[in-house]
């Protein structure tokens, strides 16, 4: 089982920026792969960035060059980094774990196994 804790949501003016922080515990293993995910009410959820074991990353399109995703395994802890935020950001911001293929293949994967509760960014204009 992995334990995963969202903080570092809120309210910014559009161009702001914050940073998610996301504290995982339980089994930490090191052939994890984490990943960012959001989801506004109506909308499926939408994967953000993945990060693997060797921090390779993993961006969609709408975030890429402004968003960054980036791991310290001493605190088991994942970030993502936020910059130049829109309004179009605005969502509820979750992390996620599952094993290492889930940072492989075409696309960003949105079926991870382990989820945090979540973490709301409102991104005003």
């Amino acid at each position: 089982q992995v334990q995963l804790v969202e903080s570092g949501g809120g309210s910014v003016q559009a161009g702001g920026s914050l940073r998610l922080s996301c504290a995982a515990s339980g089994y930490i293993h090191s052939s994890l792969c984490m990943g960012w995910f959001r989801q506004v009410p109506g909308k499926e959820r939408e994967g953000v960035a993945t990060i693997d074991s060797g921090a390779r990353t993993r961006y969609s399109d709408s975030v890429k060059g402004r968003f960054t995703i980036s791991q310290d395994n001493a605190k088991n802890t994942l970030y993502l980094q936020m910059n130049s935020l829109k309004p179009e950001d605005t969502a509820m911001y979750y992390c996620a774990a599952d094993w290492a293929e889930y940072c492989r293949g075409a696309y960003l994967r949105t079926d991870f196994g382990y989820w945090g509760q979540g973490t709301q960014v409102t991104v005003s204009s």
